[in-house]
C-alpha cells in the first residue's frame, strides 16, 4: 500500500465523518431544537402569565407550528428505526420471500404517499411564501418557514425508505432475515 493512498483514505474517512453524523443524527437535532423552543416558549410564557400578567401575542401560535417540525422528522425518524406503525405480526408468520416482498410494497406505498404529500404541502409553502403570510402576533416571522417542514421531512423519510430498502435487498441476497421487530430505542 503506497503513502498517497493511505492519505487519501484517511482524508476521505474525514470527509465522510460528518456525512455519517448527520445521517445518524439529523431527525434528533430537529426533534431536539423544535421540542427545547415549544416547551421553552411554553414555560416562559406561563410565567408571564401567572406572574406578571404578560403574554407575548405570538406565544400560542410559534409552539403549535413548531409542532410541525416535531412530528414530520419524528415521523422521519421512525421510518429510519423502523418503528413506525407496521403489521410485523402477519410479516413473520409469511414466507421468507412473501416477508421481502412486502417490505418492497412497503417502500412503494411509502414514496408514493410521501410524493403526494410533498407535492401538496410544496403548493401550501408557495401560497404562504407569495402571499406574505406571517405567524400571528409578530410582524415578520413567516408562516411557511414553519410549513417548509413537512415537505423537508417527507422528503427525508423517502430518503430513509429508500436507505431501508436498499438493507432489505441486501439481507434478501445474503438470505439473512429481516429486521421486522421495531429498533424503539437506537
Amino acid at each position: 500500500m503506497s503513502y498517497p493512498t493511505v492519505v487519501n483514505g484517511t482524508l476521505a474517512l474525514k470527509l465522510l465523518m460528518p456525512l455519517k453524523w448527520l445521517n445518524e443524527n439529523l431527525e434528533k437535532v430537529i426533534i431536539l431544537i423544535s421540542y427545547s423552543g415549544m416547551a421553552g416558549i411554553i414555560f416562559v410564557e406561563i410565567i408571564r402569565r401567572f406572574f406578571f400578567n404578560l403574554q407575548a401575542p405570538w406565544s400560542t401560535s410559534i409552539p403549535v407550528l413548531l409542532f410541525l417540525w416535531l412530528t414530520w422528522f419524528g415521523a422521519s425518524l421512525n421510518v429510519k428505526q423502523r418503528s413506525h406503525l407496521s403489521l410485523n405480526e402477519i410479516r413473520i408468520r409469511l414466507p421468507y420471500t412473501g416477508q421481502f416482498l412486502c417490505q418492497i410494497l412497503d417502500a412503494i406505498l411509502w414514496i408514493a404517499f410521501g410524493m403526494l404529500v410533498i407535492y401538496f404541502t410544496s403548493e401550501q409553502v408557495k401560497v404562504a411564501h407569495f402571499n406574505f403570510a406571517i405567524v400571528p402576533g409578530t410582524d415578520n416571522v413567516m408562516q411557511w418557514w414553519f410549513y417548509l417542514a413537512t415537505p423537508l421531512a417527507w422528503t427525508l423519510l423517502i430518503f430513509r425508505v429508500i436507505q431501508n430498502l436498499v438493507e432489505d435487498c441486501l439481507r434478501f441476497k445474503r438470505n439473512k432475515p429481516f429486521n421486522l421487530t421495531p429498533a424503539i430505542m437506537d
